[in-house]
């Protein structure tokens, strides 16, 4: 008994060396594969689509931080409105994932309204940071408010659209929008000589274009009809809901 108990224990130890050989083995090729191609576990539950919408939604984002950028140095003084903030900061207050924080000097107002309330007259704050939270979380909020896909996550096509007709009443209300003493509440594109710089306008029709295109592979992918809307200068946002 004893001996075929002695011959047990080297079997399993055996065994045993090589499943822990195996494990690290594997362990091994995922770090590997990790380092090189940025794998993970949670990755094998995303499908094709899920990649494509985080590629367009952080291509979005990445837009945004540079429009926000532009935006600041294009109109300093909103930013010194505040006491102590930079636009570093600014930019680590809007970009959060997932936005779980609404803001009192924008009287915790998001989306369309926190845009909204970047063109009120009577509005003292930060316009920049007011219009930049709006559009970021508008954004985030077609995107189911997610900040990676998986395949359950099922995007709506009309809220991807929606956004991107935001947006242009957002750049419409950017070139008409004024004080009472004439200028502009916030200054994008400026005329020097006989060039005009129009590189807020690419940035944001970027933006728009990655919105549309998003809400088209969506609508193709879900057989849904998209409702399209006619443009009318001075119309209102159109509504993002989750």
């Amino acid at each position: 008994m004893r001996v075929e108990s002695q011959k047990e224990k080297i079997i399993f130890n055996s065994f045993l060396k090589k499943f822990l050989t195996f494990t690290l083995v594997c362990i091994f090729l995922l770090s590997g594969c990790s380092a090189s191609s940025e794998f993970r576990i949670k990755d094998l539950a995303k499908t094709n689509i899920d990649v494509i919408s985080e590629i367009h939604m952080n291509q979005a984002i990445t837009l945004l931080k540079n429009l926000t950028v532009k935006l600041y140095k294009k109109n300093p003084y909103e930013l010194q409105k505040i006491k102590g903030q930079t636009i570093h900061s600014r930019l680590n207050q809007i970009f959060i994932c997932p936005v779980d924080k609404r803001y009192k000097e924008l009287n915790f107002k998001e989306s369309t309204d926190a845009i909204l309330l970047g063109f009120e007259p009577e509005f003292e704050g930060d316009r920049v940071f007011a219009l930049m939270v709006g559009l970021y979380t508008m954004i985030h909020k077609s995107y189911n408010s997610k900040c990676e896909l998986f395949m359950l996550d099922y995007l709506d096509a009309q809220n991807l659209y929606n956004s991107a007709r935001n947006i242009e009443i957002c750049v419409w209300r950017l070139k008409t929008r004024k004080k009472d003493n004439g200028q502009l509440f916030i200054l994008t594109n400026s005329l020097k000589g006989d060039v005009q710089n129009l590189s807020y306008e690419r940035i944001f029709g970027k933006i728009i274009s990655l919105q549309d295109t998003m809400a088209s592979i969506v609508s193709n992918r879900s057989g849904r009809i998209i409702k399209e809307v006619v443009q009318i200068a001075g119309m209102a946002f159109l509504p993002i809901g989750i």
